[in-house]
């Protein structure tokens, strides 16, 4: 993933997110924390979720969605595994005949990215930003869907001719 030439501070600045007095308390601060400047801020409060992903999306030259109006397919995602959905929160969004459209939350997860061009192989991967809140909540709508699956199949009862 190309990581554009402007900083995620200076982005943050030019869109009013934050001031240079903020950035540089927040830029101090990564020294000695060795978090990321967008963490610092967000978790200070200086900057919301969505400022977050909006100047990553900028930076990064990724579109920011909102997954609350996108169709969730959940047949879909039971393609790709759970430790790549709920461990690394990349969550398979469209599926095309050469493509399949993951949401992410953190573009320089290098992991996660490897993970996701692996299991999509050979289709190709294309990635949205979406913030975390919104993430945590399709994850949670996974999880119920994989329980509410589990336990349907639970409920099956054995075929004639087989031993219960």
């Amino acid at each position: 993933m190309q990581k554009g030439s402007r900083r995620i501070g200076e982005i943050l600045v030019a869109k009013g997110f934050v001031t240079e007095a903020q950035l540089h308390d927040a830029l101090m601060e990564q020294k000695v924390s060795e978090k990321f400047v967008g963490m610092i801020l967000k978790e200070k409060g200086t900057i919301t979720d969505h400022d977050l992903m909006e100047a990553l999306a900028e930076q990064f030259e990724i579109p920011l969605v909102d997954m609350r109006s996108q169709y969730i397919d959940m047949e879909l995602a039971r393609k790709f595994s759970s430790a790549l959905i709920v461990d690394h929160k990349c969550f398979p969004l469209k599926a095309e005949e050469t493509s399949v459209t993951f949401a992410i939350i953190n573009p320089l997860d290098s992991i996660a990215l490897s993970k996701m061009d692996e299991e999509a192989s050979p289709q190709t991967v294309e990635h949205v930003l979406v913030t975390e809140t919104e993430m945590n909540e399709v994850i949670d709508q996974y999880r119920k869907f994989v329980s509410q699956s589990i336990q349907r199949l639970l409920k099956r009862k054995p075929t004639e001719g087989t031993q219960p």
